[in-house]
């Protein structure tokens, strides 16, 4: 039997060029200086069999510094929310949450120009450092916030739109799994202004979360939900004294 095969170098040479990118980006990307990344760019473009390498780059140079005001913006964002946040440069060195939605607006940007595969190379690079998986096709707004990062899953054609913020263990996924469904808008949309806190559940491309509303915890949403909601998981806790155990 004879296979296919794969040159899996490729995964390094993502991982090295994406945190090199993510680096540059606040360094001196924007001043287009960032031309030594352009070699370790055009050689994962070539291993992946992608023409005009040169051309993409040059491309793909052009979004750095709108990228980097959006940045800005969700920096600003983590610092407004997170009572733990004592300064912009916490954020920008030490938030897990602020460096995967970095390396998804870089990824998404090349999802945008159909550039297949390394998209979804740069997102799962991000995956495994951060615990947040955010696929390169979701559109994402500006002032965007994640605190702890760990579990968060967006799928391919969410829509969230400007101001919102998520917690840990949030899922924004399809109601079904099937692969005709592919062409398909199968993950929901958050408006603007929205909160979404830990282990919530929203799922189906035709949910739309109204603007300004709060989803509470451990909430599961398979509908729309209209503007200046909150939506919350009643549970009973019983809470009993340690004395009570005492015989």
């Amino acid at each position: 039997m004879r296979f296919k095969q794969y040159d899996l170098s490729l995964k390094d040479d993502v991982e090295v060029f994406t945190k090199q990118l993510f680096y540059a980006l606040f360094n001196d990307a924007c001043q287009e200086k960032a031309n030594h990344l352009k070699e370790k760019f055009v050689k994962i473009l070539k291993g992946l069999a992608i023409e005009n390498a040169s051309e993409v780059w040059a491309a793909y140079q052009q979004t750095f510094c709108k990228i980097r005001e959006k940045l800005d913006l969700d920096a600003k964002a983590f610092e407004k929310t997170d009572p733990a946040c004592k300064s912009l440069g916490e954020v920008y060195l030490a938030y897990p949450g602020f460096h995967a939605i970095a390396v998804y607006r870089l990824s998404h940007e090349l999802y945008k120009m159909e550039i297949p595969i390394l998209p979804r190379m740069m997102s799962e690079y991000a995956h495994g450092l951060t615990g947040t998986d955010i696929h390169p096709g979701a559109t994402i707004g500006d002032s965007f916030f994640i605190d702890h990062a760990t579990g968060i899953v967006i799928g391919e054609t969410t829509i969230i739109k400007e101001n919102v913020k998520i917690y840990q263990g949030v899922t924004l996924g399809g109601i079904q799994v099937k692969k005709e469904l592919a062409s398909t808008k199968r993950h929901p949309t958050i408006e603007s202004n929205v909160t979404i806190y830990a282990n919530a559940t929203i799922l189906g491309g035709d949910v739309v979360i109204g603007s300004d509303s709060i989803i509470g915890a451990n909430v599961c949403v398979i509908t729309s939900v209209p503007e200046g909601s909150i939506v919350t998981y009643e549970s009973e806790n019983k809470i009993t004294t340690r004395k009570s155990y005492v015989k």
